[in-house]
């Protein structure tokens, strides 16, 4: 079967995580993404070198996002290495960068100017902040435009409280899946009118909306909740809880009136269907403290494999809080085709990995690549866009290339 994006070439001029994580979707799903790189490399892949104190020379993360790429590295500093870029995007459908804007305006490879010259082609731009306004030009990264100034970071914690740490990445996923969404989309606009045009996402954009409920509701009403501990949920049937041997799990009662029957019929406790403080969802709204006291001390008893046989046997709505490791055992994880083995490659060894989360059941999800070194194809892909011997060895001589 034919992968959905054979055919389909990407340009990606990018670092880090949310541009490159574009592209290894892209990657992912039959795409011929040609990654550039500066003669240092995208510095994801010294991660781990690059944090004080860690002298670990492989970088999963990076393995993550440019896996099934080709490495062409270029100086771009040079006139001659942008004029190379400019030779890579005569045949490319897309070109794929999160340079800071001023960045990519300074290589002459703006939006305005690649598409004067390329009116076929999708560029695609990742950006922290978007491309108007007086802060275009901010570092931005997942922690700070996404987590922070989106307005997550303040919701997940009481007011006043310290934000919680976040995890790395995680902002940066979610942005570059909605950038293969408006690349896709623009592609599709192309098959109809022939003409490429600017896509255009940033981390801020998309954690805004990610937080739409909240956002939402803040400009309805003009006010919103504040993050709650768990022992003052709202509603105690949708809350975290630790069975006996310490390990959590999380009730799924968003429909607590129905559910909350179920629950005490699990544990034996229909005594609480009688309880005046319990007996509505809006009796355990007022007394979520007691009752999430009460519910703690009944799950206390027993193990959290014990009362996930209960739930199930009562139809009580429920989820595993997994640790990373159990997330790797999960047998529904992998039965839903979590993962994935990524062979050896010139940047990485053979290892198993995350897949990307969408399986193609008619055209065919093809294997994932190899992880590629740094520079690896750069002499097959500008020998395939025309270049001679002779340029290759003169730019070579004077380090444009690698």
């Amino acid at each position: 079967m034919t992968p959905v994006l054979h055919d389909y070439r990407v340009i990606e001029l990018g670092m880090w995580v949310a541009g490159p994580g574009a592209g290894g979707i892209l990657a992912d799903w039959g795409a011929d993404v040609v990654k550039v790189e500066t003669p240092l490399g995208d510095p994801m892949r010294r991660l781990f070198k690059l944090l004080a104190g860690h002298g670990q020379t492989e970088s999963p993360p990076f393995d993550l996002d440019n896996r099934g790429k080709r490495s062409v590295v270029i100086d771009l500093a040079t006139p001659a290495g942008a004029a190379i870029v400019r030779r890579l995007l005569a045949d490319a459908d897309v070109f794929l960068t999160n340079l800071r804007p001023d960045a990519v305006e300074r290589l002459g490879l703006g939006p305005d100017a690649v598409l004067a010259e390329f009116p076929r082609l999708v560029y695609a731009s990742v950006s922290g902040y978007g491309l108007r306004g007086p802060e275009v030009g901010r570092a931005g990264y997942d922690v700070g435009a996404f987590w922070a100034r989106s307005g997550i970071a303040a919701t997940m914690a009481p007011d006043g409280a310290a934000p919680p740490g976040i995890r790395a990445g995680m902002g940066d996923h979610i942005t570059g899946m909605t950038t293969v969404a408006g690349v896709l989309a623009a592609l599709l606009d192309r098959e109809r009118t022939g003409r490429g045009q600017l896509v255009e996402t940033s981390l801020l954009r998309t954690g805004i909306y990610g937080l739409g409920w909240d956002l939402g509701i803040q400009l309805r009403f003009g006010k919103n909740t504040s993050a709650q501990p768990r022992t003052n949920e709202l509603n105690p049937m949708c809350n975290c809880y630790a069975a006996g041997d310490g390990r959590w799990f999380w009730l799924l009662g968003v429909e607590a009136d129905r559910l909350w029957p179920k629950l005490c019929a699990a544990l034996d406790r229909t005594d609480l269907l009688n309880d005046e403080r319990f007996s509505s969802a809006r009796g355990r709204r007022h007394h979520a403290t007691e009752l999430v006291q009460v519910l703690d001390g009944i799950f206390a008893t027993t193990t959290r494999d014990e009362l996930m046989e209960l739930f199930d046997r009562h139809d009580v709505w429920w989820a595993p809080v997994n640790t990373l490791a159990e997330v790797l055992t999960d047998p529904q994880a992998i039965a839903a085709g979590a993962f994935v083995e990524v062979p050896a490659g010139d940047g990485a060894p053979a290892h198993r990995a995350v897949a990307t989360p969408v399986t193609f059941h008619g055209s065919g999800t093809p294997p994932v690549g190899a992880v590629p070194g740094l520079g690896q194809h750069t002499e097959e892909i500008l020998v395939a866009v025309g270049f001679t011997a002779e340029e290759l060895a003169q730019f070579r001589s004077s380090a444009v290339i690698a």
